[in-house]
């Protein structure tokens, strides 16, 4: 009988590195199914909270944020690209000329999580972002991934509308950047086990099937 776990997935719609985190993750509880079960749980981190609303060219924001030349963000761009493809998710390189606000997606989250739903729109909306080249932050693409993914589109769009969540989703940035979480993807699991960064599956699953043991 397998053991049941929780994990909290600290991540952001704009982390290329949360896909590939998340996909790992994916394919471990599947290897692992014969020892755990898992309720995930996505929770908020935002790498860019002060990005202004129109977003801002990738390349000037690596470049200013973490003074990587064009030639370190190409080949970074394909290294993500090699990994996730290798993991089944299609990275779109030249779709994504832009970096988004991420808030309101997270506020979209929070609520598709209460509604069961969570993991999808979160895979959605990765999809959206990376493999599209959507804003993230846009109402009306958000409204319609959500009903993309079997969520009541009318309720989504009055969510967004509103301030619905904001507090909530502040209080858990707080919490995880008081808990020490400052990078992501961030994977914590039953509340006490930390796993950072994009792990390929096999890191992941021995680490699901030693903490399933120990519980």
């Amino acid at each position: 009988m397998s053991k049941q776990i929780r994990i909290d997935f600290v991540s952001d719609i704009s982390c290329p590195w949360c896909v590939i985190g998340l996909k790992s993750l994916e394919q471990a509880l599947d290897r692992a199914k014969d020892a755990v079960g898992a309720e995930i749980h996505f929770q908020p981190f935002e790498l860019n909270p002060a990005m202004a609303p129109g977003g801002q060219d990738i390349g000037e924001h690596l470049a200013e944020k973490y003074g990587a030349t064009e030639e370190q963000g190409a080949k970074t761009r394909e290294m993500i690209r090699s990994r996730a493809a290798e993991l089944g998710f299609d990275f779109n390189m030249e779709a994504r000329s832009r970096i988004y606000n991420t808030f309101d997606a997270h506020r979209l989250l929070h609520w598709a999580d209460t509604q069961g739903r969570g993991h999808a729109l979160k895979m959605a909306l990765f999809e959206a972002y990376f493999t599209k080249g959507e804003n993230p932050g846009d109402h009306g693409v958000l409204v319609r991934v959500a009903g993309e993914v079997g969520l009541d589109s009318a309720e989504a769009a009055s969510v967004l509308a509103s301030d619905t969540y904001s507090a909530e989703v502040r209080e858990r940035e707080r919490y995880y950047q008081r808990a020490g979480i400052n990078s992501v993807p961030a994977v914590i699991i039953n509340e006490r086990h930390l796993i950072s960064g994009g792990q390929p599956p096999e890191v992941f699953e021995q680490a699901l099937r030693t903490i399933a043991a120990q519980s």
